[in-house]
């Protein structure tokens, strides 16, 4: 087995610093399917605020970072072939939508996320990707379907003929 580290992760998808939640990834078969790593930390930036007197399911690692940490995986996978690490450059990764998202028990500080990611059909550029992420042997999540759309940072740039607009 070949196993992929945060080298790899960081020149095929462009998430840095402290967003970016895969470790490693191994079992890649590309366009078809990929298992990626997260090790959950005490010292994880979501329990800075925790004071000394936290409950132990206060760290229940939250629900939108497992989610967070699968979907890159899921990314990781449909870009394998054509990795692209600069966010502004080349064809820039979406998330068009995510259905069918069940949790069936937490992470916790110590426990490794493993990511398991299927692809289920490609067309033009647009993936859609299901998966699960288990804590410890036991699934925490299940995804029915997640999508991931290319699109060129040319086309998502506003026109420089029009003022950006401000809230």
């Amino acid at each position: 087995m070949t196993v992929y580290g945060i080298g790899r992760i960081k020149n095929t998808i462009p998430h840095r610093g402290e967003i970016l939640l895969v470790d490693r990834a191994a079992d890649v078969v590309p366009g078809e399917s990929l298992t990626a790593y997260k090790a959950v930390s005490g010292n994880e930036p979501c329990y800075a605020s925790l004071g000394q007197d936290a409950a132990p399911s206060d760290y229940a690692y939250p629900t939108s970072l497992v989610i967070e940490s699968w979907a890159q995986s899921a990314v990781l996978l449909s870009v394998w072939e054509n990795p692209n690490p600069d966010v502004l450059a080349g064809k820039v990764e979406l998330a068009g939508a995510i259905n069918e998202v069940s949790f069936s028990g937490r992470a916790y500080p110590g426990d490794v996320l493993e990511h398991r990611v299927r692809l289920v059909k490609s067309v033009d550029e647009t993936a859609v990707l299901a998966g699960e992420t288990y804590a410890g042997g036991r699934e925490v999540l299940r995804v029915g379907a997640f999508v991931v759309a290319l699109r060129d940072v040319n086309e998502l740039l506003p026109a420089p003929d029009r003022a950006p607009v401000s809230v």
